[in-house]
């Protein structure tokens, strides 16, 4: 076996992929990315070779058979790639081989291949590159009616480009999502890397995701990975994006929930980092909790995000009225954006966009989002939970207090709680559940500390009563025979709180 340590690497610098990869792409190879139409293939090859410029200072060549050069000039403008700038420069050299291709019958031989590999070794020579994209070779293959002539030619592009010594991107068109890797069914075999692009429909949504199907000789990550493209960064891939970020100090300073009584449950309030998320059904409390948590930072003088899935901004500004809140107050005194939109106008990633862009530009002391139970209307399990890790990344790197909400998934099912809560739980610093009793003909609150970490949590379930003041956290629960609470998701240990003894 080929030690993939003596394989040396060379960094995409594409947000995420290098984590995907391990390291980067096999240095000095050519790399075969695979893809439907809208699966990223192109951009793909265009951010590899601009961040090899801003990044490291390498020069690339990009050889394009169906895109212009003009519209891949225009296009790299809009994610702030100043391609002719660099063009000017010396840094980058197109090989614009769309004109040739441009006829539809199919003819075998009547492209010239060793034509086209003359121009991209002037190209690499002329700017020393150290990168090319190659885009899309399905463009000339379609005229070649054998596989045999399709692999031929591949395999002289491919070795011709390890001649030069430059680390390489060859696109290629997919039939389907989930069938053979390539188009003709040779191009895998050729090239000793492959990369498949995803943008596979379900649920009605499209969600982008990069699997490696292999790195020969060199280790990589398995499985999917989820990526979007953001109009400012590019190409994105959460988590892993965010994950390398510093977070090796933890903050030892607490903060106050707002409410005292719940402060001294979770041993003194908050650690500043704070990850907390709190579940519980309608009507429960958990939104007037994350109002008094976002007014009790702006009264002492944070800046404060408000993000909800739930409510309008009309709707969130009556209710906190209700309970002698004022939320355009809140904002006019520029401590406090609300961030109000439903699920179904964006995608989970473009909504975690729009949160980290507000957290890195305004940045906040504190975030609410009220609830997470609402984008699994548009987001399976797994998206969600990256959703989290991503964001609880770049909060914790940013020192911002975090309060999640979540609601059960069945409100006809007493004992039915969302799947994703139960996971999201092992990431929180401080889990706490607001549940409903029926006690005596009556349906009470109730509200336990189930996780806080670091802390000296009240381990009991104590009685909740809401008003026009807020919410009271009054004495202990005893005998709650009739536990109308969604708590599927305790965490091993706490199986003492369903009773209340």
């Amino acid at each position: 076996m080929i030690d993939s340590n003596a394989i040396e690497r060379l960094s995409t610098g594409i947000k995420g992929f290098d984590q995907v990869a391990r390291g980067g792409l096999p240095r000095g190879r050519s790399t075969l990315v695979a893809g439907t139409a809208g699966s990223g293939k192109t951009l793909f090859a265009v951010e590899f070779l601009a961040r090899g410029i801003l990044d490291s200072g390498e020069a690339g060549v990009f050889v394009s058979f169906e895109e212009t050069a003009e519209g891949i000039r225009r296009n790299a403008a809009s994610l702030g790639f100043p391609i002719e700038q660099w063009e000017r420069q010396g840094k980058w050299v197109f090989v614009d081989a769309s004109l040739e291709v441009t006829g539809e019958e199919p003819i075998v031989g009547a492209f010239d291949f060793g034509g086209l590999v003359a121009r991209i070794g002037h190209a690499v020579r002329q700017v020393g590159a150290a990168r090319v994209s190659v885009d899309s070779l399905g463009a000339v293959f379609v005229r070649f009616a054998e596989p045999a002539i399709v692999r031929y030619e591949l395999y002289r592009i491919g070795s011709v480009l390890e001649q030069l010594g430059v680390t390489s991107i060859i696109t290629s068109e997919r039939i389907s999502e989930y069938g053979e890797v390539s188009r003709y069914g040779v191009e895998e075999f050729v090239l000793d890397n492959v990369i498949i692009l995803r943008n596979s429909l379900a649920n009605r949504r499209r969600r982008r995701t990069v699997e490696i199907v292999k790195f020969r000789g060199a280790a990589h990550r398995t499985g999917e990975w989820l990526f979007t493209i953001d109009p400012r960064d590019g190409i994105v891939f959460l988590p892993l994006a965010f994950l390398a970020s510093d977070m090796s100090t933890s903050s030892l300073a607490r903060v106050s929930s707002g409410n005292t009584e719940l402060d001294e449950m979770c041993g003194g309030g908050f650690f500043r980092d704070a990850l907390v998320l709190m579940s519980g059904p309608a009507g429960s409390g958990k939104t007037l909790t994350s109002l008094t948590f976002t007014a009790a930072g702006v009264t002492g003088g944070e800046r404060c995000v408000l993000c909800t899935f739930d409510e309008s901004r009309g709707q969130l500004a009556r209710n906190a009225v209700g309970w002698g809140m004022d939320i355009g107050a809140m904002e006019e005194s520029g401590l406090l954006r609300t961030m109000c939109a439903y699920p179904e106008v964006a995608s989970v990633e473009d909504h975690f966009l729009r949160i980290r862009r507000v957290i890195e530009e305004f940045k906040p002391s504190r975030l609410v989002v009220d609830t997470l139970s609402a984008l699994e209307r548009i987001a399976s399990p797994r998206t969600l939970l990256d959703f989290v890790i991503a964001l609880s990344a770049v909060a914790r790197q940013h020192q911002c207090t975090t309060l999640l909400t979540s609601a059960p998934s069945g409100q006809s099912a007493p004992r039915l709680t969302s799947v994703s809560t139960a996971e999201i739980t092992g990431l929180t610093d401080v889990t706490i559940s607001l549940r409903h009793l029926e006690t005596a003909g009556e349906i009470q609150r109730a509200i336990a500390v189930l996780q806080a970490r670091g802390s000296a949590r009240d381990h009991r379930i104590r009685h909740v009563t809401i008003d026009h003041n807020g919410m009271h956290i009054g004495e202990r629960v005893y005998g709650a025979a009739h536990l109308l609470a969604y708590d599927a998701t305790l965490p091993p240990g706490s199986e003492d709180l369903r009773s209340g003894e």
